[in-house]
């Protein structure tokens, strides 16, 4: 495999909230995508999946508990946990989740 500057991938993604699959490690994938300021719906995965803010800032919330992870922070979202994204989210994110 070679070099994946991700913050490219993230620039020719087509619009915001749409993602990319930048590498599989076993049966996860790891996902960019750009973020904006408007808000994404709750939303329930079976399995846990980690949150890696590269730019900006992700606010979020989790089982009704407002979460913010700036730059350089990761979350893990457990596996059930209802999570959405709040108004004000911006910059690059990085997703490990499984496929």
């Amino acid at each position: 495999m070679s070099v994946v500057t991700v913050s490219e991938a993230a620039s020719a993604l087509p619009r915001a909230w749409s993602s990319t699959v930048l590498a599989r490690v076993g049966t996860a994938s790891v996902r960019v995508l750009r973020m904006h300021a408007l808000p994404v719906e709750e939303e329930r995965h079976e399995e846990a999946e980690v949150l890696l803010v590269l730019d900006g800032r992700l606010e979020l919330s989790v089982e009704g508990r407002e979460v913010t992870v700036g730059p350089g922070g990761m979350y893990v979202v457990g596996a059930g946990a209802a999570h959405a994204v709040r108004p004000g989210s911006r910059g690059t994110l990085v997703i490990v989740d499984r496929d």
